[in-house]
């Protein structure tokens, strides 16, 4: 069945990403309102007639969210919604602020304060009780003290050692290119699968042996750095030289074009099937 075959490729695309997600602190209810904006999104977007965005009841039987949710997620993508409580944040960060922001957690000055392990009021039991859920409260704590977040003093108090939870010192602009990488490869997938469109395909290739040793990683590598390179420059050439004049004509309507070159380095045994 076609939709067996849909949903086994979905879930091997999303196993880097959610390394990806996991490793920069958003949480499983993150990334269920960020697919919920999707698929409303592109119901909405794709789904309509003469022009039109397609209506909450449509969206709901297509996407198998109630109306509610389909009114309250678009209400959020059309700006109606941008407060930062509109999305459930990181746990973590939920019980930083709280330490910060709570006056049972803080001085007379608005400063934190050291907290006990445990104690109905005050410690870092009721913190955790009232700030992190469901989680495990041992878990939580080795969390944090494993990522520098807080320490235990000699009094056996726990003290807080950071305001905000960074989860990465990636710079943002390499994380945006990965999204627009992430994008433009999946979008030229979806074109070239949907039958109904009357336009051709885009090209879209691979070459990859499931053979190879380990030992020809450093010797490709180099191989597909130095002639991707190269083909890069060329295409980017081409673009320079064919580009239109937006000078001559402000009107002028554009587009985006473009190519990817991307290495690939399987260990999974997924990888070695497909």
């Amino acid at each position: 069945m076609l939709k067996e075959h849909v949903i086994h490729s979905c879930r091997y695309l999303l196993q880097p990403i959610v390394r990806f997600l996991l490793k920069h602190g958003v949480t499983w209810s993150e990334f269920g309102e960020l697919s919920k904006e999707a698929y409303v999104a592109v119901a909405r977007e794709d789904y309509g007639v003469q022009g039109r965005p397609t209506n909450n009841s449509r969206v709901a039987m297509l996407t198998g969210l109630s109306r509610r949710e389909v009114s309250s997620v678009r209400d959020r993508l059309l700006g109606a919604d941008h407060s930062p409580a509109s999305l459930q944040g990181n746990r973590i960060s939920q019980i930083l602020s709280g330490w910060h922001t709570d006056s049972e957690f803080t001085d007379d000055r608005g400063r934190p304060i050291d907290l006990p392990a445990t104690g109905p009021t005050g410690s870092l039991s009721s913190l955790l009780k009232r700030y992190a859920g469901d989680l495990p409260h041992g878990a939580i704590r080795k969390e944090m003290q494993q990522r520098g977040l807080i320490e235990e003093l000699q009094n056996e108090q726990l003290r807080v050692l950071k305001r905000d939870y960074v989860y990465s010192s990636l710079d943002p602009e390499i994380v945006r290119r990965m999204g627009i990488a992430l994008h433009d490869h999946a979008a030229t997938l979806e074109h070239n699968l949907d039958e109904s469109r009357p336009s051709a395909p885009r090209f879209e290739g691979i070459a990859d042996n499931i053979s190879m040793s380990p030992k020809a990683l450093g010797a490709f590598q180099k191989l597909v750095e130095e002639r991707g390179s190269t083909f890069l420059e060329e295409v980017d050439g081409w673009l320079a030289q064919n580009e239109t004049d937006q000078t001559t004509d402000a009107n002028t309507h554009t587009v985006r074009m473009g190519v990817g070159v991307y290495f690939i380095y399987d260990k999974t045994e997924e990888g070695q099937v497909q």
